[in-house]
């Protein structure tokens, strides 16, 4: 008999064994990720019936509240409406989260994962909710959003030695609280401009002749190319069996980098990066952080990779043989992200180290405590101190006398790289830069879809206004 009993005992062990493995690896290890799948809805209907920490610019405006409804409930509000939508995002038992609602979301409820909180969790109790502190600004966030004056398009800035972002602008924005409603969430996801799109971090656009600063950053940091060594601007040139012209059919004959970089000489660029070769380009563009997800604080599923990408929009394996003339100047497959091209003006900016872009500041508890500091996280240094300072004097020469002096204004002392893309129905325009170029405290990336005018003539005046806005001028 004590043969059979054993079985038993073992079967039951065993059953309970397994029991317990997986009720650990919802209730702990894998809590965070069921909790932020889009189809369960129940941590957000839970959290109904408690309130979530409030979420603040840097100097105190509320961005989001929690509101007690009459059925004892509390219900998310969002005071400065669609000002500030795409970054702080939303948090609605029927629609779900976004933004940083969603990232932060175990320290706005005060579920925070750690031995404590699992405990109290067993025990019953619940935890106390954070108020997070971000790095937005709202009078900078304002001037952005009014200077695109409704214009598809996105405006992202980055302290280049933090990584800290006081303006995240999507246009068009949405209001939070139309989400509340099945009507007001079927006009949003109707309408034909897509307003629920973030275009900072989750939208492609070809980056034109911005792309060239990661040229010219592989060119000098890999010992090609001087500022003053010169390279054939002729134009026409043939590259990959197809014709390539400057801007306007200029011919400049043999050039300096410093030069071709300030007149955007489109052949010299393509010849550089027929020198420089695939690996040495591609190289630098992973130093930067293409082909992989901004490193952001905010959800996974809607951050974009920089890349090449086919016609579906799927990127593209980082050796897939690209045509490196046209990949030079920004052309070829290539699409980017605004956030990334923030990122390439930043690490310019920043000494050649590139930073992660961070939203939130801080966390505090209900009597004003810091509960937790967002550090700046240094992702890894992309060019020498040389080579960055080379590139800055570069870049100001463009806005003081090349492409980019719409930007260029009292005393802003401002470097940047305007880009000007040709796709259907219109111009991708973009600008990107920081300022001061002798001391760097922002850097900028703007872009507008589908405009008549370029990158010098739309996209540079908007960063010259937000930076002078933050910068108190």
């Amino acid at each position: 008999m004590n043969k059979p009993i054993r079985r038993v005992f073992y079967v039951v062990i065993a059953l309970f064994t397994l029991l317990a493995i997986y009720t650990a690896r919802w209730t702990v290890f894998e809590a965070q990720s069921l909790n932020q799948n889009a189809l369960n809805r129940l941590p957000a209907q839970k959290q109904q019936k408690q309130p979530r920490g409030a979420i603040y610019t840097a100097s105190g405006s509320a961005l989001a509240r929690s509101r007690r409804s009459a059925d004892g409930t509390f219900v998310r509000t969002y005071p400065l409406g669609s000002l500030f939508a795409h970054p702080v995002g939303y948090s609605y038992a029927v629609r779900g989260q976004n933004g940083l609602e969603k990232y932060y979301n175990d320290r706005l409820t005060g579920e925070v994962e750690s031995f404590t909180s699992i405990l109290d969790s067993l025990l019953g109790r619940g935890g106390e909710e954070q108020s997070m502190v971000t790095n937005l600004d709202r009078g900078a966030q304002s001037q952005a959003t009014n200077l695109m004056a409704g214009r598809s398009g996105a405006v992202v800035v980055i302290e280049p030695s933090t990584g800290r972002v006081p303006v995240y602008v999507s246009v068009p924005g949405y209001d939070p609280a139309a989400l509340r409603t099945d009507a007001g969430a079927n006009d949003l996801f109707n309408n034909r401009r897509s307003p629920l799109v973030d275009r900072v971090s989750d939208a492609t656009y070809p980056p034109g002749s911005t792309f060239k600063v990661v040229t010219a950053t592989a060119a000098l940091d890999s010992g090609l190319l001087t500022p003053e060594g010169s390279v054939d601007g002729s134009s026409p040139q043939t590259f990959s069996g197809q014709p390539l012209a400057n801007f306007g059919g200029t011919n400049y004959g043999r050039v300096t980098l410093s030069d071709a970089l300030q007149n955007s000489v489109n052949t010299a660029f393509g010849n550089i990066g027929v020198d420089l070769g695939e690996d040495t380009m591609l190289d630098y563009m992973e130093r930067y952080g293409f082909y992989k997800p901004p490193p952001i604080d905010l959800p996974a599923g809607g951050l974009l990779s920089s890349g090449l990408r086919d016609a579906q929009g799927d990127l593209l394996a980082a050796d897939s043989g690209a045509d490196l003339a046209r990949l030079a100047i920004g052309q070829e497959r290539l699409a980017v992200t605004p956030i990334q091209m923030a990122t390439v003006a930043a690490t310019v900016a920043n000494d050649g180290i590139r930073m992660e872009p961070r939203l939130a500041r801080l966390f505090r508890d209900r009597l004003g405590r810091v509960k937790k500091r967002i550090d700046p996280e240094r992702a890894e240094r992309v060019m020498t101190r040389k080579t960055a300072a080379e590139l800055n004097e570069m870049m100001r020469r463009v806005v003081e006398g090349g492409t980019g002096q719409a930007a260029n204004v009292g005393n802003l002392r401002m470097a940047g790289k305007t880009g000007t893309a040709e796709v259907p129905g219109g111009n991708q325009a973009w600008f990107i830069g920081f300022a001061p170029y002798d001391d760097p405290q922002y850097a900028i990336a703007v872009t507008i879809e589908k405009t008549d005018g370029f990158g010098g003539t739309v996209a540079a005046p908007i960063a010259r206004d937000v930076l002078q806005e933050l910068l108190g001028q």
